[in-house]
Order: structure tokens, then sequence, then C-alpha cells
């Protein structure tokens, strides 16, 4: 900043002495007016640059670290998310039996579990059947019993009115009232 102060003063005094040394010409001393004058926009220029321009392009050199290391970051989690899926890909195949599998070992298992019920189905359906055949027999069996039964009582009963007399049945009913008394 100082050199640059120093710049500037010495160009204004060159600038004065060169026009003094000129003083008898007009236009050759306005040209030395404006490059003096030149030289001390230019040097008041290069000091507020050199003052403002190092903290902006450091602010600046700060910011495009950062997205540098942002981009960075956003690379590598890109870079996982990738392997992740390559990952996921590469295990697809095998995902993919291990479900098969699976669903042929559900479907097994469900077949075999519904066999096991029908065989006993089967089974409950059969002792049902047997106690109804077994039921249905007594049932005939007793029938049978009974219309044996009725078949001798009436054959006894004919056998009986065959003998039966008009002098026996007065002999039983006397017999009869005779146990009464």
């Amino acid at each position: 900043m100082r050199r640059v102060l120093r710049v500037v003063v010495l160009t204004c005094v060159l600038a004065a002495v060169l026009a003094q040394e000129h003083e008898g010409g007009g236009e050759e001393n306005l040209t030395v007016w404006k490059w003096a004058n030149f030289v001390v926009l230019a040097g008041a220029l290069g000091y507020l640059i050199g003052k403002n321009a190092p903290a902006a392009f450091a602010a600046r050199s700060l910011s495009i670290r950062k997205d540098i290391i942002e981009a960075e970051e956003a690379r590598k989690d890109a870079e996982a998310r990738a392997a992740e899926v390559e990952k996921r890909l590469a295990n697809l195949e095998v995902e993919i039996a291990a479900l098969r599998q699976e669903a042929h070992d559900e479907a097994h298992a469900e077949t075999n579990r519904l066999e096991q019920h029908t065989a006993a189905e089967i089974a409950k359906i059969q002792i049902h059947a047997e106690q109804e055949i077994e039921s249905a027999g007594k049932l005939a069996r007793m029938e049978l019993k009974r219309y044996a039964a009725d078949l001798a009582i009436e054959l006894a009963e004919k056998k009986v009115r065959a003998r039966m007399t008009p002098a026996t049945q007065d002999s039983m009913v006397r017999s009869f009232v005779r146990d009464l008394k």
C-alpha cells in the first residue's frame, strides 16, 4: 500500500516537473497533465483494487474450496449409492432364486398340509360311515327281531286259536277267575 502511494506521489511530482519545463507549449502541457491525471487515476484504482481484491479473492477462493469439498462429498455419496445398487443387482439373482425356492417350499408344505387334512377328513368320514352302518345294522337287527317276534306271536296266536275250542275257553276263564279270588 505504501508502495502504491509512493508511486502516485512520484508520478505527480514528475508530472509537475515536466509541466514546468514545457510551460511554453500549451498543447504539450495539456498532454502531460492528461498523462499525469491518468497515472493518478490508475494509481488510485490500483490502490483500491490492491486493498479490496485480496479479501474478495480469498472469499471467492474459500467459496470455491467449499463447493469443491461439497462436490467431492456428493461424488463419494453417489459412488457409494452406485456401489450399493450394483451390489443389490449382483445379489438379485441369488435373491430371486431364494424367493423361488421359498415359494416352492411353501407350496410343498401347503400340499403336505392339504394331504394330511384330506386324510384326516377321510378318516373321520370312514369312522362316521362305519358308525352309521353299525347303527343301521343294529336298527335292522332290532326290526328283524321285532318282525320275528311279531311272526312268532302271530304263529302262536294261530296255533292257540286252532287249538282253542269253546270248552277250552270256558275252562281258562274259570281258572283265571279262580286265581283272582
